[in-house]
């Protein structure tokens, strides 16, 4: 029986997995998938996917990791794979999705950009850098050609079930007895920047307070003789 692995939620950064987890909220790092691989490499595993997407170079990473692991790896789309999760899938072998479930795949976006006209200009190169490296997976699985991937990622391409699979993008439809209910929103499901440096400069601070009390506790210990 194949190891059975979630990808729930957005696609983050392994140094900020920490912040999610102390909220209590979904949410996926490539760290997050990989500590879940199998101590033998030859057993297969079953990734359950409902992502929205998130950082296109954690998709890439995991993508890389599935297409580098040795054992089998079907994905099973139970509600979307999209952006940076529609690009991570693609390193699987087999990719089943629901009926109900779906795929898109749109051009990479760029969250923060300031500075001058060079420094935009290098943002710019670097998302059209992203653009070929997304471009990339999706031709190596679906054998599109990169004019009518780069097409369908400029238009933003929602994809159902079957749309997918006549396209490539998947597989074949999952089969089970009770249907999956559909996606209700395509929101990011990321935090802002500003609550995950919060949260950093919160610890920070608990860190320097608990550091000062073990202090005290040691000089009075000292005064007191113990």
């Amino acid at each position: 029986m194949a190891k059975r692995i979630k990808m729930k939620g957005p696609l983050i950064s392994n140094n900020e997995y920490e912040v999610y987890e102390f909220f209590g909220l979904e949410a996926v790092s490539a760290k997050s998938i990989t500590d879940q691989f199998p101590e033998d490499i030859n057993e297969d595993i079953t990734l359950e996917v409902n992502s929205n997407g998130g950082l296109v170079t954690v998709g890439s990473e995991i993508y890389t990791a599935l297409k580098e692991y040795k054992g089998h790896v079907t994905v099973e789309v139970t509600g979307m794979a999209a952006s940076a999760a529609s690009v991570a899938i693609m390193g699987a072998d087999t990719i089943k999705i629901s009926p109900t479930a779906q795929i898109m795949i749109h051009k990479a976006l760029l969250t923060r950009a300031s500075g001058n006209s060079d420094d935009l200009e290098k943002a710019v190169n670097a998302l059209k850098s992203s653009d070929q490296s997304i471009i990339n997976a999706y031709v190596s699985k679906t054998g599109l050609s990169e004019d009518e991937i780069f097409e369908m990622m400029k238009n933003e391409t929602f994809m159902s079930a079957n749309e997918a699979i006549e396209k490539g993008f998947a597989d074949e439809i999952m089969t089970f007895e009770k249907d999956l209910g559909a996606v209700a929103s395509l929101e990011s499901g990321l935090l802002p920047q500003a609550v995950i440096d919060d949260f950093y400069s919160r610890k920070k601070s608990n860190a320097k307070e608990a550091q000062a009390m073990l202090f005290e506790l040691e000089k009075e210990a000292i005064l007191n003789g113990l």
